[in-house]
């Protein structure tokens, strides 16, 4: 009896253990259906008029920061350029000039170019000039910034130079504040 017994209740417990496990795969399923991309969706258009197709960083992870050539935190480039030539074999800096924090990314996308290359010698990608926030964001920036369609959280870019890093499957990890350099811990643990 006592073997019998033993034995009812380790199949209640397998049965019980398969209905959570459909249970979980119905809601990953779910998860699925939704709006959910990676950064591998995406396409832009770079400063000089050619395609950053990120599917083509498969396997690296990359640091998308929006950026403005006449904003106090401008000199972040140079951390961007070094971040960018240290961690090369693990991680692409794309720089989204942006003019939508007090006007301070005026330039066209060849000033903009100039700009970088001349003070920062800028050589990692830049995309062209895009809006981060408001009705006219710019798709990659609103799977950035929006947990149901990144799966991880919701970000208010308060300022030029908020950084965004992605692993090596697309997927957000985090955002960063414009006060958070590109060379911080919080960014470079990932790289390690």
């Amino acid at each position: 009896m006592k073997k019998l017994f033993i034995l009812l209740l380790a199949s209640g417990a397998m049965l019980q253990s398969c209905k959570n496990s459909n249970k979980n795969t119905a809601q990953v399923n779910t998860t699925n259906d939704t709006m959910l991309k990676t950064l591998y969706d995406y396409k832009v258009e770079s400063l000089d008029g050619k395609e950053i197709n990120f599917a083509d960083y498969k396997g690296k992870k990359v640091l998308i920061v929006n950026t403005a050539s006449e904003c106090g935190f401008t000199p972040q480039y140079a951390d961007l350029e070094k971040l960018s030539k240290d961690y090369a074999d693990k991680v692409v800096v794309v720089g989204f000039p942006a003019n939508n924090f007090g006007g301070q990314e005026p330039g066209s996308n060849a000033e903009i170019g100039a700009f970088c290359e001349k003070n920062f010698g800028v050589t990692f990608p830049m995309a062209a000039k895009v809006s981060v926030k408001g009705d006219d964001i710019a798709p990659i920036f609103k799977f950035l910034t929006e947990k149901e369609m990144n799966g991880v959280k919701n970000t208010a870019i308060l300022w030029n130079f908020t950084k965004f890093l992605i692993d090596e499957n697309g997927h957000l990890i985090d955002s960063y504040i414009s006060t958070t350099k590109p060379t911080s811990d919080s960014i470079t643990k990932y790289l390690k």
